[in-house]
């Protein structure tokens, strides 16, 4: 049973709320030294070691770790028509709503002669993960592609577990959805070594070190994820998913319900939080829940995650104390369910999507919203974004100045660069209008 957190005399600053917030206890560090082993033996062995943990990890030792072209093609001729048709127009329609995030080049005239340009560069190359644990994860392949193509990445590699099923492959609707996507560069490695692997390169098995890694994955992904950051770049350590449903005396409580439970079947860890200021609508939600709890396909795994201590009921007083309690916990999934959805968004600073009324539920958004579902969990929407174009893409300044403009200006560094003690600095302007040793 969800258990009931009383909020509604509580302070509603931040801090206060940040104190009571449900959150399961997820500790990455704990996962560290596990990670760090599996990553040194991809370093020193390279594709054996890959081979020997996904044995030992995995239960199954692949033919070979790189996937033949071949092999992906048959998956996309084999793909059950109804899944290629659906993942075509996910691809569409992440790719159409992607393609609003790249920003365009813009030039600054700061006088006659200076310009200061911005420009926006992708990076070269890039590994994507793509889990393969409780679940098959095509989305995935779509939400971590199609951002690194839109963006202009031109080398694109993608891993997910070797699975013990299809003798060591990758699942066949994963190698589907890469082939629809046109990547043929694909690998069945899994875990902190498919990392280790992306970040450091493995030269025996030709495969070259990639600039930014992304793609969720268990707390030992996140752990190697966290290693290798600063040798590349990462999109964030993702953790268990997150719902949090901000619902009036106006919602169904029955879609509130199979709200909660569609994000609560992932994981055992998956939270669930309603946060409301209707007693009725509380009990009438938790009723259904406890109703579909228990004829839902994953039962026992949601009964988990229902029941833990990251997932809740919240009582506020009104919705501008629901929109900081959220903001407080900074949800990867923020439903609105209210008479004014949109006015409530008003007082959202922090969340990683959000879907605003009874027609636009977090299930859309995992597939074919077209908006991106890897977002930032366990509070990280409070500073970071979810996946897109701009995760691969590098803003760059590039500084045009002519002589004229340079020397109207000199005074002003040589000023500054003498009152920094850096008179070189200062030097080096002067330096072109006849100053010379």
């Amino acid at each position: 049973m969800m258990h009931i957190i009383d909020l509604r005399d509580l302070p509603s600053s931040r801090a206060d709320l940040a104190r009571v917030v449900p959150r399961a206890v997820t500790d990455v560090s704990a996962a560290t030294a596990v990670a760090a082993q599996l990553i040194a033996e991809v370093r020193e062995q390279g594709e054996g070691a890959l081979l020997a943990q996904a044995e030992r990890l995995d239960g199954v030792r692949p033919e070979r770790i790189r996937i033949d072209s071949d092999q992906v093609n048959h998956a996309v001729t084999s793909l059950d028509p109804a899944v290629r048709d659906a993942l075509e127009v996910s691809i569409a329609r992440v790719r159409q709503a992607t393609e609003a995030q790249v920003p365009s080049s813009t030039v600054t005239e700061l006088g006659p002669g200076a310009q200061v340009i911005q420009r926006w560069q992708p990076v070269n190359r890039v590994g994507l993960y793509v889990p393969g644990g409780k679940a098959v994860y095509p989305s995935s392949v779509v939400m971590n592609v199609v951002p690194a193509q839109v963006a202009g990445v031109s080398s694109i590699a993608l891993a997910s577990p070797a699975q013990r099923e299809f003798g060591g492959s990758v699942h066949p609707t994963i190698l589907a959805a890469a082939g629809l996507l046109g990547i043929e560069e694909v690998y069945a490695m899994g875990g902190a070594g498919a990392i280790g692997a992306f970040a450091y390169g493995v030269p025996n098995l030709g495969l070259d070190p990639v600039e930014v890694i992304t793609g969720p994955g268990n707390v030992y992904v996140a752990a190697a994820k966290r290693l290798v950051r600063g040798v590349v770049g990462i999109d964030s350590e993702a953790g268990p998913t997150e719902i949090m449903v901000i619902a009036d005396a106006t919602a169904d409580a029955y879609l509130v319900a199979t709200d909660l439970i569609s994000q609560a079947e992932h994981d055992e860890l998956a939270a669930v939080v309603l946060v409301t200021d209707s007693p009725e609508l509380a009990h009438a939600v938790s009723a259904e829940v406890e109703l579909l709890v228990a004829s839902t396909h994953h039962s026992a795994r949601v009964r988990i995650a229902i029941d833990g201590v990251q997932s809740a009921v919240v009582l506020v007083a009104d919705m501008a104390a629901a929109a900081a309690f959220s903001n407080a916990y900074g949800p990867e999934h923020l439903e609105i369910q209210t008479a004014t959805p949109g006015a409530v968004l008003e007082n959202i600073d922090s969340a990683g999507a959000i879907f605003l009324g009874a027609h636009s539920p977090v299930s859309l958004g995992d597939y074919l919203a077209g908006s991106n579902h890897v977002l930032p969990t366990g509070g990280q929407s409070r500073f970071a974004s979810g996946l897109g174009a701009h995760t691969f893409l590098r803003p760059q300044q590039v500084i045009n100045y002519d002589r004229a403009a340079l020397q109207q200006v000199s005074s002003q560094v040589v000023a500054l660069s003498e009152a920094e003690d850096l008179p070189a600095h200062g030097a080096a302007v002067t330096a072109r209008f006849g100053n010379r040793h």
